[in-house]
């Protein structure tokens, strides 16, 4: 890097830490009491989510788990059934994980070597040392994808970061402009002037503090860098989900495999089509009809397709049994155990317990 480059990264660096004095975000609440757990929980859960979606769900875990021993010790149902409708559920088998391995290897305190937290089921380098200077004050750079288009931006780096050689030149960038001193201001101001100026679309230009050496601002190339990916076609996917219903109102569920779509999570058995279902209630669940009753279906959008689900009613009979204990149980909707459980699945089980289709007079 240049003479000249070498200043350029200096002054921007002085120049988000004076912005961030006056513009910056100062009272979320994980800047409060800001301790390496606090701050990694933090991280985890803005990881593709907005602050003003996580806020609430950082609230409510926090209160539940104050400290990685607690988080350790808790059943994973829990720990998903707080993280239910934030999406991303890896994040949350992650956290988990690595909380058991903080308490198991680290005896229950945040591992202090950068290596060490990079080793942590769910973390990277750019999450590391986001962790590190923001609790810590030790000088990492860190590239989150706010990060990636502060910088791809203002220096004009062109290309796509999923680029190996164009992800390291970014990376050089970011590791220059990180100051010495002041770090943990420096990487909460580069955050937040991507999260609220720098954004993906209609950048506030007229509120950055870098833009008058900013090479996007400059040529009006603001919505060309960061180079976009290829654009990906979007799909649909059809299921079937089986509502299968006791007399006494408690409703079918069974836990998904750890991969895959809402991996680990609880949800009304999945089948690929009407038929199938139909064959899994003639052999597993006693009383139930032939055929289930379709009722309306339920679409819910991931980030690359739409997924449209048809769930398929069915009542039983009060004897009905789990078909697999071990990934299959009973749920009382009406009074609701702490599952983890997908945001669209709640939504329909709250619909079907305050409808007549699962009211135990139905089978009198």
């Amino acid at each position: 890097m240049t003479a000249r480059a070498r200043a350029d990264t200096r002054g921007f660096a002085a120049s988000l830490v004076d912005w961030h004095a006056r513009h910056g975000r100062h009272d979320l609440p994980w800047q409060r009491h800001r301790t390496a757990y606090r701050v990694w929980v933090s991280e985890i859960m803005l990881q593709q989510t907005q602050v003003a979606t996580v806020i609430p769900y950082y609230e409510r875990f926090m209160q539940r788990f104050p400290d990685v021993g607690t988080l350790a010790a808790a059943p994973l149902d829990d720990v998903l059934h707080l993280w239910s409708g934030l999406g991303y559920y890896a994040r949350a088998r992650n956290l988990h994980r690595a909380a058991i391995r903080i308490a198991g290897q680290h005896g229950g305190r945040f591992p202090g070597s950068f290596e060490a937290v990079a080793d942590l089921p769910g973390i990277g380098r750019s999450t590391a040392g986001a962790v590190l200077a923001l609790s810590r004050g030790e000088r990492f750079p860190i590239l989150d994808g706010n990060v990636r288009r502060v910088l791809s931006r203002h220096f004009g780096v062109e290309g796509s970061a999923t680029d190996r050689a164009i992800l390291e030149q970014l990376w050089a960038l970011s590791d220059e402009c990180t100051p010495a001193d002041h770090v943990d201001v420096y990487t909460q101001a580069v955050m937040d002037l991507g999260a609220t100026v720098c954004v993906r679309r209609n950048p506030s230009c007229a509120s950055c503090p870098v833009r008058e050496t900013c090479v996007a601002h400059l040529s009006g190339r603001q919505h060309e860098l960061p180079s976009p990916r290829a654009a990906r076609t979007r799909r649909q996917r059809q299921v079937f989900m089986l509502a299968a219903v006791r007399e006494d109102g408690d409703i079918l569920l069974e836990r998904r495999p750890e991969k895959g779509v809402w991996g680990g999570l609880w949800c009304l058995p999945e089948f690929a089509s009407a038929a199938a279902a139909g064959y899994y209630v003639r052999r597993m669940l006693q009383g139930a009809p032939a055929r289930p009753v379709p009722l309306e279906t339920v679409e819910h959008a991931f980030t690359h397709f739409d997924l449209i689900i048809t769930p398929l009613l069915a009542h039983c009979s009060g004897s009905a049994e789990v078909p697999d204990p071990a990934q299959t149980r009973w749920y009382r909707a009406r009074e609701p155990a702490r599952l983890g459980l997908p945001a669209p699945i709640r939504l329909l089980l709250d619909r079907l317990a305050g409808t007549a289709a699962v009211q135990p007079q139905l089978f009198d």
